[in-house]
């Protein structure tokens, strides 16, 4: 089983300026596993629309590689302003930015520029940060400020851009906009309520908050959050096909007994296997048949929190998180909200969602119905289908996916 004591969500919600087809911000995010690093950028292009969107995706990219790379803050920060393209009307370019370099268990930092100061969330409280200003003799309008910071479990960052602190300035109730201090306070009533409250969840709420604040509700700018959250992970186990080994029955059904997170089955053999060695009876019921959306629909097993038909199942989900079927368009997270996918898949999404660490354990049992030639050619076999959906939950989604074989 994966071995951690601390799981590092990282998600940015985002709403686009009213007429726009795409976001004047970007966010990156890369997680460097053999330092123990995390690194996350984003950053707001001037102006808004595609223009915007190069010169915020142009920082984003070339901070990280900077940043990665250990090169000097201000000189990356030199190379950053040099490389942006001038901007037609006003004759500059031009792009804030703030940077986080995590390393769990050693030295952190913040690096900005022009974005509005971030959020050091422990307790609920804004910690207070100290930062040390550095000038560039070509930039001397530009100032970046970079902040050495201590991160430990529980611990939130929150960054955002301009288009949330001046959220509602249009508005009489708001006459300096939202600014920080409004959305400090939204963001830890939303934390006393729901100390648990993801980094996806808290994120979107305050974009959707700061949208509010504007007359009609109307997104007048690019609206962007950031959350990075440090938490004990949340774990999900899934079983699908028997072991290789029919003597090995009992101890299969022991990795569900002494997991302390979420069950999935994935698979009618293995469903009855860990029926039978619990002695907790498999439950049906007929109605869902109808409401099941093309697949066969979920069973029911005391203490499982899911029980789903096995390769059918499984090449539909990664489909439909491979191609983005169930993403909302203001989120990078796992959603669904698309009501065509079938009942299973939907719930196995949910659940891959609402997870940080993910753990395929992959009964080795040849099972000969998915050899015949006559099946479509996509039914992949098991252990092709798992090994698919760890790439898909790492790279896109950014889970921490182990497989095991049993």
């Amino acid at each position: 089983m994966i071995q951690t004591d601390v799981f590092v969500e990282m998600e940015c919600c985002q709403c686009n300026h009213e007429g726009e087809a795409v976001c004047g911000d970007d966010f990156l995010f890369e997680r460097v596993p053999a330092e123990n690093r995390h690194l996350a950028a984003l950053s707001d292009g001037l102006g808004s629309g595609i223009k915007a969107n190069l010169l915020a995706t142009m920082t984003t990219t070339m901070a990280l590689k900077f940043i990665r790379s250990n090169m000097d803050v201000l000189q990356s920060a030199e190379v950053i302003m040099d490389t942006l393209p001038v901007c037609e009307i006003r004759k500059i370019s031009y792009a804030t930015f703030t940077i986080f370099d995590l390393q769990i268990g050693g030295k952190s930092r913040a690096i900005e520029m022009d974005n509005p100061p971030f959020i050091h969330l422990r307790n609920n409280n804004d910690l207070r940060v100290e930062r040390s200003d550095l000038i560039s003799e070509r930039w001397t309008s530009r100032k970046v400020q970079v902040s050495e910071i201590c991160v430990i479990t529980g611990d939130r960052l929150i960054a955002f851009s301009d288009g949330v602190t001046q959220a509602g300035m249009s508005r009489n109730d708001y006459k300096f906009g939202w600014r920080r201090e409004g959305a400090l306070e939204f963001i830890k009533r939303k934390v006393e309520n729901n100390p648990d409250i993801s980094a996806r969840e808290l994120s979107s709420e305050v974009v959707m908050a700061a949208k509010n604040c504007n007359e009609n509700c109307k997104c007048i700018d690019d609206i962007s959050c950031m959350v990075i959250y440090l938490r004990k992970p949340r774990k999900l186990r899934i079983l699908t096909g028997p072991p290789f080994h029919k003597e090995s029955d009992a101890a299969f059904a022991e990795l569900v007994r002494e997991f302390d997170g979420k069950i999935i089955l994935c698979g009618g053999t293995t469903a009855k296997i860990i029926s039978r060695e619990l002695n907790r009876p498999i439950e049906l019921d007929i109605k869902l048949f109808s409401e099941s959306g093309g697949l066969p629909p979920p069973s029911n097993i005391n203490g499982i929190d899911l029980v789903t038909e096995g390769i059918l199942t499984l090449t539909d989900v990664a489909k439909r998180i491979e191609k983005n079927d169930d993403l909302e368009s203001t989120s990078t997270s796992i959603s669904t909200s698309t009501s065509t996918t079938p009942m299973a898949s939907k719930k196995m999404i949910q659940l891959f969602h609402n997870s940080d660490e993910i753990e395929f354990i992959v009964g080795t049992k040849v099972n000969e119905a998915h050899q015949d030639p006559n099946l479509p050619i996509d039914l992949e076999i098991r252990r092709n289908i798992v090994k698919r959906l760890k790439n898909i939950l790492e790279e896109k989604y950014r889970k921490r996916v182990l497989i095991k074989y049993f």
